[in-house]
């Protein structure tokens, strides 16, 4: 039987993007994969079913119940999962910290999931990093957001009358988020420092033109992640941070962690202290918030700051979201397929350290212990 890839339509309100766009296709029909994509799978994304078909998929709304390998943004829903045949491979963003019910259902349905978040964050396995290609998304409209709030302009502007002073934007947390935040705000013209609890990122913040907000403390962590820090360290951040965050007229927080409520690093009183018209762009807010007064998917008022927590940034733009990620799907599975067959090879380190579930049971033992728990 040939090997089928399917893409449903995406179920979760206010997700546009797609898994594989026509470009993608047209590389797993090379490898002797057929492809089965649902009808309106593109439509969020700007991509119509007949640009799929030119691709050399064929639409089919059962999708679940005829692919071998599905491949999603969101995770799917539970009578999604059980329409899936046993063996299916499932590739996607699926949260594996926090549902343990779907996880009991991936393995009651015997399917080998792979989980985008559990990727390893090494070299070899940069192509296939969706968390970062997702994150460049979301710094990058974190910007636009904070820009179409800010009561100022963000470049020096000369006019007739004179000259208007740039705002001033900082940025909390270098990641890839971070950093294409720093260097969008810095394309729009506004003076941008930025702070990171790894001291590492001090040349990469300088490099984009920002200057590095410099607390003293450390926290370096591993897996390229910071760690968390202790009370101590968290009152000397605070203490150095709060006239950083005082003097800025749009504050950007992008600190998470994968699995863990987001670190709240913008106090009570570091938000009091703002300027009066000052905007805030919570970034972590789906994970709790970077700061004080964060409500997921809402924009609040904190004194005289606005503090938005907007949800699922990189839908916001889904044309490039979908494309980037798409690619990143193809870099992770298609070195196992060949003449239209798939071989997973359990020895590589990347595939077996994104497994979530395969032959009924939790691989990843961080998920595992994490789930044991709730």
């Amino acid at each position: 039987m040939p090997l089928i890839i399917g893409v449903p339509k995406e179920s979760a309100t206010g997700e546009h993007r797609v898994a594989v766009v026509p470009d993608v296709v047209k590389k797993f029909k090379t490898l002797g994969a057929d492809f089965l994509v649902e009808s309106g799978a593109g439509l969020g994304s700007s991509i119509r079913d007949e640009d799929f078909a030119a691709a050399g998929a064929n639409t089919d709304k059962q999708i679940q119940a005829k692919a071998n390998i599905v491949l999603t943004v969101q995770p799917p829903t539970a009578d999604e999962i059980r329409a899936m045949q046993p063996n299916t491979v499932l590739v996607g963003f699926l949260q594996p910290y926090q549902d343990k019910e779907r996880a009991k259902l991936l393995c009651e349905k015997n399917i080998t999931s792979f989980a985008v978040e559990l990727i390893p964050r090494i070299s070899r396995a940069q192509s296939m990093d969706g968390l970062s290609s997702q994150a460049a998304c979301a710094g990058y409209q974190c910007v636009l957001i904070a820009a179409s709030m800010c009561p100022k302009f963000f470049p020096m502007l000369t006019y007739a009358a004179g000259t208007i002073r740039p705002a001033r934007v900082l940025v909390i947390g270098a990641g890839v988020a971070g950093l294409q935040a720093i260097a969008t705000a810095k394309r729009l013209g506004a003076i941008v420092e930025a702070y990171d609890v790894r001291p590492e990122t001090k040349e990469q913040i300088e490099s984009l033109g920002a200057k590095f907000v410099d607390t003293g403390v450390s926290a370096a962590g591993a897996g390229g992640y910071a760690r968390e820090l202790t009370d101590d360290e968290k009152k000397a951040q605070a203490d150095k941070l709060g006239k950083a965050v005082a003097n800025a007229d749009v504050l950007i927080t992008t600190a998470a962690i994968p699995g863990k409520r987001s670190p709240l690093i913008i106090t009570e009183p570091m938000i009091a202290g703002m300027k009066q018209g000052a905007v805030v762009v919570d970034m972590a807010a789906e994970g709790g918030g970077n700061c004080a007064g964060t409500r997921a998917g809402e924009t609040v008022q904190v004194g005289g700051a606005t503090i938005i927590g907007p949800l699922n940034i990189p839908s916001r733009m889904p044309v490039h979201a979908s494309e980037m990620y798409s690619k990143n799907l193809y870099n992770f599975i298609s070195p196992f397929i060949k003449d239209g067959v798939l071989n997973l090879d359990w020895s590589d380190d990347v595939l077996k350290g994104a497994c979530l579930t395969h032959e009924g049971q939790i691989k990843h033992e961080g998920v595992k212990k994490a789930l044991e728990g709730m």
